[in-house]
């Protein structure tokens, strides 16, 4: 059975497009679970998953206002990054195995595909820089950018 999300948490809700429209500047998004982990593997870089749809408001302004902005460019080559779409049926194992049960639900995986955490609802730029800044310490990569210090 395909489960549907809304932001709210609620279920179920209709089924909408494809998301490959990603706004200039945005980071580089494999939109397959297992390509993503396959370049995390090469690359020894860890992931962030980005379960979304396109019916929901703070999942798109993650996708327009965040993601491509100036605070976390920074990281956007620190990170293996996936945008997976929760009305696809073909992203429901992966809801499943991390426990998606309200969007946005932003998974941290480490380069062998084993989560480090995760992040549900909206995030200003700084506030997500600054996870993202904490997830890169902790993946032994380093500071990357003056995110450490935003609020």
């Amino acid at each position: 059975m395909h489960t549907h999300f809304r932001s709210d948490g609620c279920r179920p809700y209709q089924d909408s497009a494809e998301h490959d429209d990603f706004p200039e500047g945005s980071p580089k998004f494999e939109t397959d679970m297992n390509t993503a982990l396959a370049k995390a593997k090469t690359a020894s870089k860890p992931v962030i998953a980005v379960f979304s749809a396109v019916w929901c408001p703070p999942c798109q302004r993650m996708k327009h206002d965040v993601y491509p902005n100036d605070a976390v460019k920074a990281y956007h080559d620190k990170f293996v990054w996936v945008y997976l779409d929760t009305d696809a049926s073909a992203n429901e194992k992966w809801m499943e195995k991390y426990g998606v049960s309200s969007i946005p639900h932003i998974e941290f995986l480490d380069s062998s595909g084993k989560s480090t955490g995760n992040e549900v609802g909206f995030k200003t730029p700084e506030a997500f820089a600054k996870v993202l800044d904490e997830k890169i310490q902790k993946a032994g990569q380093g500071t990357t950018s003056t995110a450490a210090t935003a609020k």
